[in-house]
């Protein structure tokens, strides 16, 4: 039976909202959490944690947004597909850029360049 794990640090500089974000995404990521995992309520969740509720709704939303997770009403939360996610979240931080890039009042050139350094320093080797 696949059970969510989430273990929040209080004591952590990291927000508990953050954390519980980066652990819904990373286990829906890896697959250990599988597409159409439904997730805990919002309350319920909160209450097993011992976070408030509101930090609990700001972690969901946040995943909702990412594509990570997508909400159906009152049918609750689900994970949703994990190479969705993952292609989402790429599309809307390439989107976060080129804006960003044009706002700057780079022109097409010097903002795929900054790119190119970018993922020089990532992928090293040319892979990936």
């Amino acid at each position: 039976m696949v059970t969510l794990k989430i273990d929040i640090d209080h004591a952590a500089a990291t927000p508990p909202y953050e954390q519980l974000r980066t652990q819904i995404s990373g286990q829906a990521l890896s697959g250990r959490l599988p597409v159409g995992y439904k997730l805990p309520t919002v309350r319920g969740l909160a209450a097993e944690l011992g976070l408030a509720a509101n930090t609990v709704a700001k972690a969901y939303r946040v995943l909702e947004a990412d594509g990570v997770v997508e909400t159906r009403g009152r049918a609750g939360t689900f994970v949703a597909a994990a190479d969705d996610a993952a292609g989402q979240e790429a599309a809307n931080a390439a989107r976060a850029y080129a804006e960003r890039a044009a706002r700057l009042g780079l022109d097409r050139a010097a903002a795929r360049a900054a790119v190119e350094d970018a993922l020089r320093a990532v992928y090293p080797s040319g892979e990936g």
